[in-house]
């Protein structure tokens, strides 16, 4: 990735109101999966594909080494 990339999420997650937003990527995800159990074999491919794009998202930030750092609260 790009530095600047690295530099901007470094600085989003300082942010409770960016791990919270992480938090419902990850909801997302676990919903996917949990549709993947009653899919149509047409379906599985692009509830699959939307689980890679969650997942992506949640390794780019780094997302299971800060999720404890929100304040559900806020």
């Amino acid at each position: 990735m790009s530095g600047n990339i690295d530099k901007d999420i470094n600085t989003l997650k300082t942010h409770d109101t960016f791990i919270r937003f992480l938090s419902l990527i990850e909801e997302l995800k676990d919903e996917c999966i949990a549709d993947l159990h009653e899919a149509s074999s047409e379906k599985i491919q692009q509830i699959s594909g939307r689980i890679l794009s969650y997942d992506q998202i949640l390794e780019i930030t780094e997302y299971k080494q800060i999720k404890h750092l929100s304040n559900p609260m806020s």
